[in-house]
């Protein structure tokens, strides 16, 4: 989705590791991001972009793809939330906060702690399977935001032992995904899903959390 030179240019010029960027890593991400990428939703990058209509209370999406999610789900979401008698019924609000509910808050991005955040999450996994937790990691892979590829490769450093090498699972007579068993994790793709698995991909999720609870590997055949 972005150019080899764009590619080169952010491992080049950014560390990932200090505070601030320089000139020439701000540089790179903005054009990567902004110039080459496109009006893509990076979030499920084969699904259409809700366009907003000239009243903004009402939504359509263009006939790019012929699926069953709305790509408009989250705008309607954010009317409905911001509305007083649904937020009386849901007790929410009660300290009449001075700015509208929204899908991902800017102002607790902005004003949130990171210094005293993790950087990783990579030792809390090692911690919660040393108490015997298991734990399973997924990722849609259509999300360009969290994709498969940045979770493999985190998944990488605990230097997990495979108890069962990478296959296919299956939901219903389609591959489902991709999956690999480590000792103390698993880790599976969703085919076809992006950052929201259960709204692209709701029978693939149901399958992933149902194996997950009974405590077995994912299907191999259907």
């Amino acid at each position: 989705m972005i150019s080899d030179r764009s590619y080169n240019s952010i491992l080049k010029h950014c560390s990932f590791t200090e505070n601030t960027n320089s000139n020439e890593c701000d540089y790179a991400l903005y054009y990567a991001t902004v110039v080459e990428f496109g009006q893509v939703n990076g979030y499920s990058i084969y699904s259409p972009l809700c366009v907003p209509k000239t009243n903004q209370t009402k939504f359509m999406h263009g006939g790019i793809l012929v699926e069953e999610e709305d790509p408009c789900t989250e705008s309607y979401a954010e009317i409905y939330y911001n509305r007083p008698d649904v937020q009386r019924a849901m007790h929410a609000n009660l300290t009449s906060i001075p700015y509208k509910w929204t899908v991902c808050n800017e102002i607790l991005f902005k004003y949130w702690d990171w210094g005293n955040s993790d950087h990783s999450m990579l030792p809390t996994y090692k911690e919660l399977m040393a108490a015997g937790l298991r734990i399973w990691v997924f990722s849609g892979d259509t999300d360009s935001v969290v994709p498969v590829t940045a979770t493999r490769l985190s998944i990488s450093h605990l230097n997990l032992t495979v108890k069962t090498r990478w296959y296919p699972w299956y939901s219903g007579n389609q591959v489902g995904g991709w999956t690999e068993v480590y000792e103390g994790l698993t880790f599976a793709t969703v085919r076809g899903a992006g950052h929201e698995v259960p709204v692209l991909q709701p029978e693939r999720a149901l399958i992933l959390l149902r194996s997950f609870l009974a405590g077995k590997e994912l299907p191999r055949s259907y």
